[in-house]
């Protein structure tokens, strides 16, 4: 992990819970969420649908710190009209200032994902 600042949330000044819905696309570098300086983001849930009615579809979501990759998920083959749990409260994880979380579909317009997390600011 890429050395960064990490806001110190012992006195939080603000919290706020947002929920944001994606239609995923096969560029590879589509970012779902950037966080902000001076902020700390906490990853809730993610899952990914497959709206396709027939056909499976691939997705992949990936951390980058900045300087490194790092696969949440790889390549996993989500059924038609199936949807998968990529992250939920037992793997919830923190993001720090400036980390990035990018995900990409094996097929356009096959593939929707929805993001809640907390934004927490020292």
């Amino acid at each position: 992990m890429a050395a960064s600042s990490s806001p110190d949330i012992t006195d939080v000044s603000s919290l706020y819970g947002t929920t944001i819905g994606f239609a995923l696309t096969t560029t590879v570098t589509t970012d779902l969420i950037t966080v902000s300086t001076d902020k700390i983001v906490k990853i809730n849930t993610m899952m990914v649908s497959n709206i396709d009615g027939t056909n499976a579809a691939n997705v992949t979501v990936n951390y980058y710190d900045g300087s490194n990759s790092r696969a949440i998920a790889n390549i996993i083959s989500i059924p038609a009209q199936a949807t998968l749990q990529v992250v939920d409260k037992n793997s919830s994880f923190y993001l720090e200032e400036t980390d990035i979380v990018q995900a990409f579909a094996g097929a356009n317009s096959d593939l929707e994902c929805l993001v809640s997390y907390d934004v927490i600011a020292d």
